[in-house]
């Protein structure tokens, strides 16, 4: 068997190239999305050196489409929606629609069609979660009011992308055959009713049986079947969806994600997938970059800079202006209006299709993935001189000042700082309110903190390796940090941080290996307690 094959070195090379430059990224302090999609050009027909199978490649991504439609599913809220709804919808929709009709306009001056300007203007108007969240938590404004009507505006973005994939196909087939008007309201009406029986369908038949096969799976003990069992949900509901409804993977792999969701088993689903989930999520962005032309930099300076004042300034006037007019302060419109200076996942998925359609011509896709890499790697100036302004404004009120006050963290003398919500995090806080510790807790899952918040727990959210995350956590004022998540070398890197903020603070972590144990207590971990020595102490301890 010949060790060198082309999905093999696809794969190969696309995971390490991206690794790299997502690495770099990271360093610079910018999504690591744009280093994927360069790593993409790097690897792609369009430059020199290596160049990967790109029918291959796109094979690869749509998997991670469906898959990261699953994960989009799997981690929507009503409730995050519901809250904010009178100004995230309306403000959404009418953003979307002043996005789109700028898109229209400079499509109509370099000579597309309508529909491929309809396409275009689309894939500028919707932001990308993963940037938005990113910056939203390097801030520690996701649980702050402008933070949710930010996620919830995008929510509404997403779902409005959702009909876009679905309703695509059925428009351009009716377009391309040149038939009448009638003729297009019957197909784009025939989809519609489809749609609606795969709905059905899976509010009636899948609402059952996917809990109940997941449950059933569960109690088998079998962590690889259960895995195994999260996976055949998504891309099985994917591919149903597609092959006997006729509707888009995305879709399918959405509704799965989100009647999942809905379950008690939501939280492990992710977690068992999320490392496939990524992998395959990096794949896609890779596959995108490939297709990018480095040329239409040169070859198309000024519809270049046009598409990326649409995306950084167009889209975000209008933002500001829709915020403002539903009766928020400044500040609110600022943060929201910065949070969509970008486009992301859904403008590729968007491009991809419009393409792979013949709606939208691949000067078309170049611009919407150059104005994607530009737009992510400008996003942190942009966000940080929006916030600069929103902070440098008038004194606050004195409503507006209790209204921040309560949105931030209240420093605490003397506490406690608890790492990580699940399992063992939530155990270890209810043993602190039995002895009524003071204690904050630090998650980065949206799912988990909401869980915490829901508790009755003052939480932060954000990634505790962050030095600004454990500064609002107080760490200069804590005299315990508990680190109860599993990962222990990512513990390991949270008590060196620690450590160098406050040298004399007393760690506490947990871990599942003696190699764990050795890296945590090398980093400053005071004590480090191991699960199975636990178990096993406990289990001789019954024979005395």
């Amino acid at each position: 068997m010949p060790h060198h094959t082309p999905l093999i070195a696809t794969i190969v090379a696309a995971l390490v190239t991206a690794f790299i430059m997502g690495a770099l990224a990271q360093r610079l302090r910018i999504s690591p999305i744009a280093g994927y999609l360069l790593a993409g050009v790097l690897v792609g027909p369009f430059t020199p050196g290596f160049v990967a199978d790109a029918d291959l490649a796109a094979e690869l991504a749509e998997i991670g489409v469906i898959l990261l439609m699953f994960g989009v599913g799997l981690h929507f809220s009503f409730r995050d929606l519901l809250s904010v709804r009178k100004i995230a919808v309306p403000g959404a929709v009418a953003q979307i629609a002043a996005a789109t009709a700028m898109g229209m306009a400079l499509a109509w001056w370099l000579g597309w069609s309508p529909l491929a300007g309809f396409v275009f203007g689309l894939a500028l108007s919707v932001a990308s979660t993963v940037v938005l969240l990113r910056a939203l938590e390097s801030r520690n404004l996701v649980q702050t009011e402008r933070g949710r009507i930010a996620v919830g505006w995008l929510i509404v973005e997403d779902l409005a992308m959702v009909l876009a994939l679905v309703l695509l196909p059925g428009l351009a087939a009716a377009t391309q055959s040149q038939g009448t008007a009638s003729d297009i309201a019957f197909t784009l009406v025939s989809t519609l009713f489809k749609v609606a029986g795969f709905v059905v369908l899976m509010l009636v038949v899948g609402r059952r049986v996917i809990p109940w096969a997941l449950h059933w799976v569960v109690h088998t003990g079998s962590r690889e079947l259960f895995r195994l069992a999260v996976l055949a949900i998504a891309l099985g509901v994917a591919g149903a969806a597609a092959f006997l409804f006729g509707v888009s993977f995305a879709l399918g792999a959405f509704f799965a994600g989100m009647i999942l969701g809905e379950t008690q088993l939501s939280r492990r689903a992710a977690e068992e997938t999320l490392p496939l989930r990524d992998a395959f999520a990096v794949l896609f962005f890779v596959s995108v970059g490939m297709l990018f032309d480095p040329a239409v930099v040169v070859e198309q300076p000024l519809p270049l800079l046009a598409t990326v004042a649409i995306i950084v300034f167009g889209k975000t006037v209008a933002a500001f202006a829709l915020v403002r007019a539903f009766g928020h302060d400044n500040r609110t419109a600022l943060t929201v209006a910065a949070s969509l200076a970008q486009i992301g996942e859904f403008s590729f998925i968007l491009a991809a299709l419009g393409t792979s359609l013949a709606i939208l011509p691949a000067e078309g896709r170049d611009l919407i993935l150059a104005g994607a890499i530009i737009s992510i790697l400008l996003h942190p100036l942009v966000f940080t001189l929006v916030s600069g302004q929103a902070t440098s404004k008038a004194p606050p009120t004195e409503k507006q000042r209790v209204t921040i006050e309560e949105e931030r963290e209240e420093a605490r003398a003397d506490h406690i700082i608890l790492v990580g919500y699940g399992r063992v995090g939530k155990l270890v806080a209810a043993g602190f309110r039995e002895r009524q510790c003071g204690f904050v807790v630090i998650e980065d899952e949206p799912d988990v903190a909401r869980e915490a918040e829901a508790d009755g727990l003052t939480v932060i959210r954000g990634n505790a390796t962050a030095r600004d995350v454990l500064a609002t956590a107080g760490i200069d004022q804590a005299r315990l940090l508990f680190l109860a998540i599993p990962e222990g070398f990512e513990a390991g890197a949270v008590a060196e941080r620690a450590k160098r903020l406050q040298p004399e603070l007393k760690i506490i972590a947990r871990a599942h290996s003696d190699e764990e144990v050795l890296y945590l207590e090398r980093f400053g971990a005071d004590q480090v307690i191991m699960g199975e020595r636990e178990i096993a102490r406990v289990m001789l301890k019954a024979l005395t």
